[in-house]
């Protein structure tokens, strides 16, 4: 019998074998990191990369679609139509990926690597490690400390894995945890005349030197907040950069200042008592961030295990009142 022809043969192609996925997968993920950090270079040093690797990677996945997903070239990058509807697309592809990997490895601990942590709280830095070093010693750890506007950028630049930082911005770039609610302390001399108060009432400052903090502080912002709010003016504002330099200044009698109260670490040459605002509330929201795509990984998961047991034991700081932490 003459031979069938094999030009209707029916061919499978393996649903595991897709050939666009295969060969773009890299090239989705440089897509995603730029969008997400609206540059190449941060998007650089988010994935460990070079610039022109990564530049190459997006170009190659334009020609391939003969597409543009950008713009234009020039940070901060802004999306065409069609990269907005393929980063809609990347955000649920690498959410998925990485639900994937935590299922996969959901019952694996911590064994080693790194968490590289930012903060701009000392005392809540070491009770994070003190607590994470406990429940996984095998993991190193490197803090980095500053305020929480070079946190923030720190964390954004992938600089850190996980930032400490208080009344951080909104943004769908990052998660957030609740850490602590802190509120307004003065600290004073040891035997300086407002020690006997229980409370510090605001308009007390009108007779004194204040200490202040370097404009890029949250604690100088809202002390200003609130000496505005209710019409008070100190004798005097000298400017210092940094806690430990007030604390030594106050130490001399040079003055006293403001404090959050998780910013009161006991030291016996000063007194802390709580700054009653006459009825106005400044209240410093603290929380733990990290990049919204990692927040689901084992150490993330790890981090915020341990910020959850802190929320629960509140910490003591100096004689100032105790930072709330919330329900």
């Amino acid at each position: 019998m003459p031979r069938r022809s094999d030009r209707h043969a029916s061919v499978t192609v393996s649903p595991y074998c897709h050939p666009i996925m295969a060969a773009s997968y890299q090239h989705l993920r440089a897509f995603h990191a730029i969008a997400v950090e609206r540059g190449v270079s941060r998007a650089a040093r988010r994935l460990n990369v070079s610039q022109p690797t990564l530049s190459q990677q997006l170009k190659a996945l334009e020609a391939r679609h003969a597409v543009s997903l950008f713009e234009n070239r020039k940070s901060p990058l802004k999306l065409t139509a069609a990269g907005r509807d393929l980063f809609a697309l990347t955000q649920r592809l690498f959410a998925t990926a990485s639900d994937i990997d935590d299922m996969l490895g959901e019952t694996t601990g911590l064994t080693g690597g790194v968490l590289r942590l930012g903060s701009d709280s000392p005392l809540y830095a070491a009770r994070v490690v003190d607590r994470f070093r406990k429940n996984h010693p095998q993991t190193g750890v490197q803090v980095r400390m500053g305020n929480a506007q070079e946190v923030m950028q720190w964390l954004s630049e992938a600089q850190i894995d996980a930032a400490l930082a208080s009344d951080p911005p909104a943004d769908a770039m990052f998660s957030y945890d609740p850490l602590y609610t802190d509120r307004l302390s003065c600290a004073m001399p040891v035997g300086h005349r407002l020690s006997a108060l229980d409370r510090i009432p605001i308009d007390a400052l009108a007779d004194e030197v204040l200490l202040s903090r370097e404009r890029n502080s949250k604690t100088r912002a809202f002390t200003e907040r609130a000496l505005a709010d209710s019409g008070t003016t100190p004798v005097a504002i000298l400017e210092f950069q940094g806690r430990e330099a007030i604390r030594e200044a106050i130490a001399l009698g040079l003055g006293i200042s403001i404090f959050f109260a998780s910013e009161c670490p006991p030291d016996r040459r000063i007194d802390y008592r709580p700054l009653d605002t006459g009825g106005y509330a400044y209240e410093l929201r603290s929380f733990l961030l990290c990049q919204s795509e990692r927040r689901r990984s084992a150490l993330m998961r790890a981090l915020k295990a341990v910020v959850a047991e802190i929320r629960d034991q509140p910490a003591e700081a100096g004689e100032c009142a105790d930072p709330e932490t919330p329900e």
